[in-house]
């Protein structure tokens, strides 16, 4: 309730400060421009007002986004802290399919008011759209399966001659192979909901991608095992992507974030998924 109460404070203040006029000395035409004709409008007052809140995501990256084929619902960590990002602002998600390649500029078009699921910061993605709060840290490190896991420790043992390494299009994962993997045969897998199946079929002997992921499928996959993801190859944090330009908006989304990486929300949506 506490918290629900700060959001709710947080929008209301946030909103009027958008509304509110600008000062009697500035000159009318800067009045005009600060009010109005032709500004967009913040998704802090477009969401409430619209009753739905847009959320892209790619629905192929559990334990953050899952599309379930079978029901047509979309699950995991992301999809709750959407459900609840959208109570905060008096609206309903409603899910935007995407893919990794077309994230940032389905965003960036107005497809949707915020990217959610196992987002990454990079810097190219950050030359167009806005970054949350991040709401865990996490780096690429390697899945293979169990039997075979000694011969992957590291990027020397994995980019050889003779080894498969598979990854998912699009993302920063088949970024971070294309600039390791030398030697060893890269196979680019467009699926990635069935690409941890291509390993445990023997069609391919290891993939890098976050810790977390691994951890999730070594779980559900007891063929795999994730290898040091304790210890990453490199760092990287989660967040929410917003569009550039919207203060409001992005205010209360790192407020939100922040609330709800404190006060237990975001951990125990990721326990869940990790039991």
């Amino acid at each position: 309730m506490k918290r629900a109460a700060t959001l709710s404070a947080l929008a209301c203040l946030l909103a009027v400060t958008a509304a509110a006029p600008a000062a009697s000395e500035a000159p009318a035409a800067s009045q005009g421009a600060l009010s109005g004709a032709g500004k967009k409008a913040s998704a802090l007052n477009a969401v409430p007002r619209r009753g739905v809140l847009r959320v892209c995501t790619t629905g192929d990256y559990r334990p953050f986004t899952h599309l379930d084929p079978t029901t047509g619902r979309y699950r995991g960590v992301d999809i709750e802290m959407a459900q609840d990002l959208a109570k905060s602002l008096d609206a309903t998600p409603r899910y935007v399919a995407t893919t990794w390649s077309r994230l940032v500029a389905d965003l960036s078009a107005g497809r949707c008011d915020i990217a959610m699921g196992g987002v990454s910061i990079t810097l190219p993605r950050a030359r167009s759209v806005s970054f949350s709060e991040p709401t865990r840290t996490d780096g690429k490190t390697p899945i293979a399966r169990c039997a075979d896991q000694a011969k992957y420790q590291t990027l020397e043992q994995i980019d050889r001659p003779g080894t498969t390494v598979i990854v998912n299009p699009g993302g920063t994962n088949e970024e971070f192979a294309r600039a390791h993997i030398k030697r060893a045969t890269l196979k680019v897998h467009p699926d990635n909901t069935t690409i941890f199946d291509e390993i445990i079929a023997g069609r391919a002997d290891v993939m890098m991608t976050d810790a977390g992921e691994t951890r999730y499928q070594a779980k559900i996959h007891p063929e795999l095992c994730s290898i040091h993801p304790d210890k990453p190859f490199t760092f990287s944090e989660k967040a929410y992507a917003v569009p550039r330009g919207d203060a409001e908006f992005t205010a209360y989304v790192n407020q939100w974030v922040h609330l709800a990486t404190h006060d237990g929300t975001y951990r125990a949506y990721e326990e869940e998924w990790m039991k």
